[in-house]
C-alpha cells in the first residue's frame, strides 16, 4: 500500500517522531548523536535567523515519516546560490513510496521559488538504496569531497 502523506515544516506536534527519524539517520551513519544534539538542530530549524530550515512527510496520523534539513550556500564561481540538502532520512517502514523523493521534490522547489540554481548534496558510497533514488531525481556529478578536521 503506497503512503499518503504532506510535506511540510516540522512543528512541536512533530518533535518526537522528528527525534526519532533523526536519531535513525544518526545511526544510518553510525554518529553518536545526543538529545541535546537533537535539541540544537531542532532550534536552528525554528530559528528564523538560522540558515538551516527543515521539512517533515506527515502521514495521515500525523506522525513523520520522514525528514530533510537544507539550507542556501553561496557559489562565488558562478555569482549565485544553491541550496544544500544537509540530511535525508525516510522510516525503514515507508521506503519506495516516494517519500524521499516528494521531500526532495518540495526543497527544489522553495529552491525555485528562491532563485537557486541548484540543490546539491552528499551521501556516501554505500548508501546504495538512497543513491538508487538520487541517481533517479538527480545528476550525479565528477567532484570528490574533503574534510579538513580542525
Amino acid at each position: 500500500m503506497a503512503a499518503e502523506f504532506l510535506i511540510m515544516p516540522p512543528n512541536q506536534e512533530h518533535r518526537a517522531g522528528w527525534d526519532r527519524l533523526y536519531a535513525g539517520y544518526a545511526d544510518f551513519y553510525g554518529v553518536a548523536q545526543t538529545a541535546e544534539m537533537r535539541d540544537r538542530v531542532w532550534g536552528w530549524i525554528h530559528d528564523p535567523e538560522h540558515e538551516v530550515e527543515g521539512l517533515v512527510a506527515v502521514g495521515p496520523g500525523g506522525e513523520p515519516l520522514g525528514l530533510t534539513h537544507f539550507r542556501p550556500y553561496a557559489r562565488p564561481l558562478m555569482a549565485a546560490t544553491g541550496g544544500f540538502l544537509d540530511d535525508l532520512f525516510v522510516d525503514p517502514e515507508v521506503r519506495g513510496q516516494r517519500v524521499a523523493d516528494a521531500l526532495i521534490g518540495a526543497v527544489a522547489e522553495i529552491g525555485r521559488q528562491r532563485g537557486w540554481g541548484l540543490i546539491r548534496w552528499i551521501t556516501a558510497e554505500t548508501n546504495y538504496r538512497g543513491r538508487a533514488v538520487y541517481d533517479r531525481v538527480a545528476s550525479v556529478t565528477p567532484w570528490k569531497t574533503y574534510d579538513l578536521k580542525l
